[in-house]
């Protein structure tokens, strides 16, 4: 688990091979989704939960003044059936790159 911090008017792209299986839980403010086509999307409160896998999400954005926060929550690593590690994403190297927004 993670948390990623936008600040108001901040906007995160969403890389779907970066996000695999992840889910959101926006704990502070509220979150707008912005659509693969560039339309906005939903706004969503504190407690609101997403997945973004499949969803065609491009990027989330915090609508307001105030800081917004979600915890991304993501599988470590998985198994193949050939008994491989298969990481989805560096979740350390996506988690370094959020911070920059904080």
């Amino acid at each position: 688990m993670w948390t990623l911090t936008l600040r108001g008017g901040a906007r995160v792209a969403v890389v779907a091979a970066e996000w695999c299986d992840a889910f959101g839980v926006v704990t502070r403010g509220r979150v707008q989704l912005e659509l693969r086509d560039g339309e906005p999307g939903p706004v969503l409160g504190r407690d609101a939960g997403f997945w973004l896998r499949g969803t065609g999400v491009r990027a989330l954005r915090d609508p307001g003044r105030r800081t917004a926060r979600v915890r991304i929550v993501t599988p470590r690593a998985r198994t193949s059936p050939a008994g491989q590690h298969t990481p989805c994403a560096s979740y350390r190297m996506m988690e370094e790159r959020h911070e920059q927004h904080e």
